[in-house]
């Protein structure tokens, strides 16, 4: 693989997969929209943060909101503020350029140099945005109605736009994207990501840790299954309330840093009302874990 296609790989506080790597540097080679889904915990919002680390370029955000046009991200004309501005005799009523407020599209496309563009849980807004914002973004320009002002883009901008499959989107915004699924890391690639957030953690109470952890990812009765941000956060609580190895295999602590859901907890503590035994061992979670 050329080296200069294989700009992104990956960070030190962040471990991507090889695929993962690899859908991050088709979407750079062929400026198009990198479109990630994945069920949530997987580290798909994050990702843009440490794109622009690798890449070495500026990040900006654009949260969707249900009531989220494609315009607003490229620039918001202020009437109201300028209305009062009017009114109470503050600011320079007479220059409209005070009252227009670029979004992160517009700001992208007004920057000096190539941004990283997050466009987080696309699939909040209403059916039109999707195929809206990539007109805009094959435009790469766009003009500023009220000041007749025309802003073109200098640089495509690196685009990530996550998804968490609330809704379906439109198969023309599909086409023109490039995606990838995050799949839940396996138990090797976990133990790298807990290795990032808690280095030289002591084996066997990470074995312990990961073997309740995957465990639960098992329970058919969860709702919500744990994520990897949330085993990261388990881990930290296990470690300052000194909980040790051996402890740990009898039963699962502080359930709430896991589960948030009332029907999980309650499902858990059915559990060890019934005198349900806790895995201890890999091969206790079957052949798919035996390690």
């Amino acid at each position: 693989m050329h080296d200069d296609f294989k700009r992104f790989r990956g960070t030190p506080g962040y471990i991507a997969s090889g695929p993962l790597v690899d859908a991050v540097n088709c979407a750079i080679a062929l400026e198009r929209p990198l479109l990630l889904k994945g069920e949530p915990g997987t580290g798909k919002t994050v990702l843009a943060r440490h794109v622009a680390e690798g890449l070495g370029m500026p990040m900006l955000s654009w949260h969707i909101k249900s009531t989220t046009k494609a315009a607003d991200g490229l620039y918001v004309y202020d009437t109201v503020q300028r209305l009062n501005d009017s009114r109470f005799g503050t600011g320079d009523v007479a220059d409209i350029r005070h009252y227009i407020r670029l979004g992160p599209l517009g700001r992208a496309f007004a920057a000096a140099e190539r941004q990283v563009l997050l466009i987080d849980e696309i699939d909040k807004a209403d059916l039109e945005f999707p195929n809206d914002l990539l007109l805009e973004l094959d435009e790469m320009r766009f003009s500023i109605i009220e000041t007749s002002e025309e802003i073109r883009a200098k640089h495509r901008p690196v685009v990530l736009i996550t998804s968490n499959n609330e809704k379906e989107l439109p198969d023309a915004f599909l086409r023109r994207c490039v995606f990838h699924f995050i799949e839940f890391p396996d138990v090797p690639l976990m133990r790298q990501i807990v290795d990032v957030h808690h280095p030289n953690l002591d084996a066997k109470l990470l074995d312990q840790v990961l073997i309740k952890f995957y465990w639960l990812r098992e329970q058919s009765e969860l709702r919500k299954k744990p994520s990897t941000s949330e085993l990261v956060d388990w881990i930290s609580a296990l470690l300052r309330s000194g909980i040790t190895q051996d402890r740990l295999e009898a039963h699962i602590p502080f359930l709430g840093t896991l589960l948030k859901k009332e029907q999980d907890v309650d499902a858990l503590r059915g559990y060890d009302e019934r005198k349900g035994k806790y895995p201890a061992r890999w091969s206790d979670l079957g052949p798919r874990y035996d390690q």
